[in-house]
């Protein structure tokens, strides 16, 4: 439990609930209803062996906070999760009541494990990501957006035959999902490129048959699965304006998953789909 004003309410509450959830209990001393429901509070934070954060604030002391937050009468109770406020109650609930309204704002364990693994991989620890995600995938095995990030996370590490075995366990659901169409061209890039000619052999082969459509799709796979999206791009466009039909449309809809690929790189992908709509013009 902790006493929260105005100073320390971003690094307690907002800050905290991005990593459990905190229970904002507005009380005051003379409120006798609040006398009831402190204890009770406090008995649940305690049995929850932080699960969830406890937080309090006086409003007689921090009336702009109370304010900020349309608390007219006390006991008021506001739930944040993910730096947000999620729900909220007023008055006082029975013990019965609380566990609901606490189960209600808890995270789902699936979803806590993918942001450790997030977290893990952004700070470099491998090890520790793999773990996190695996866990993700042991509370649901039908998290396809979770296996999805794990099968990025496998292909970021040349993992290719567990990326693989994870993209067969994807339910069929998972085709609609974000990055779907990305990872399997990710995967197909780097599955086929070990029975490719050397990308120098294919690039020369290019120069001395630029209507080779063929090789111009070996090398941007190549070129795809080495993450080298914008060169891939370049062939893949020249496919399209050579021969919109060659491969069923291959080059277009190979540069629509090469987008999804590059969603970190906004301007270039707006660049190269303008480029696109114009070679379809």
């Amino acid at each position: 439990m902790s006493d929260v004003t105005l100073q320390n309410f971003e690094a307690d509450v907002i800050d905290t609930s991005r990593h459990v959830p905190v229970l904002v209990d507005f009380w005051a001393p003379w409120c006798g209803p609040c006398r009831t429901l402190g204890p009770m509070l406090e008995k649940l934070e305690g049995e929850a062996a932080g699960k969830w954060r406890l937080a309090k604030v006086n409003v007689d002391e921090n009336q702009e906070l109370a304010a900020h937050f349309g608390v007219r009468s006390i006991p008021h109770v506001v739930a944040f999760a993910d730096g947000q406020a999620v729900d909220q109650f007023t008055g006082v609930l029975p013990e019965s009541g609380l566990r609901e309204f606490i189960a209600r704002v808890m995270p789902d364990p699936g979803q806590v494990a993918l942001r450790a693994a997030r977290d893990h991989a952004a700070a470099g620890d491998q090890d520790a990501a793999r773990a996190a995600f695996q866990a993700a995938l042991a509370f649901d095995p039908g998290f396809d957006a979770a296996r999805l990030e794990y099968i990025g996370f496998l292909l970021d590490e040349d993992a290719l035959e567990q990326a693989e075995a994870e993209f067969g366990m994807l339910s069929p659901d998972a085709t609609q999902e974000d990055g779907f169409a990305a990872l399997r061209t990710r995967i197909e890039a780097m599955r086929g490129v070990s029975g490719l000619p050397d990308p120098a052999v294919l690039m020369a082969r290019i120069a001395a048959a630029p209507d080779d459509l063929q090789a111009r799709l070996n090398l941007a796979r190549a070129l795809i699965a080495h993450r080298q999206y914008e060169a891939a791009l370049a062939q893949l466009l020249a496919i399209v304006r050579a021969d919109r039909a060659f491969g069923d449309d291959v080059g277009r809809t190979t540069m629509l998953s090469v987008f999804a690929l590059m969603g970190d790189q906004p301007e270039a992908v707006s660049r190269w789909r303008r480029q696109l709509a114009s070679a379809l013009n």
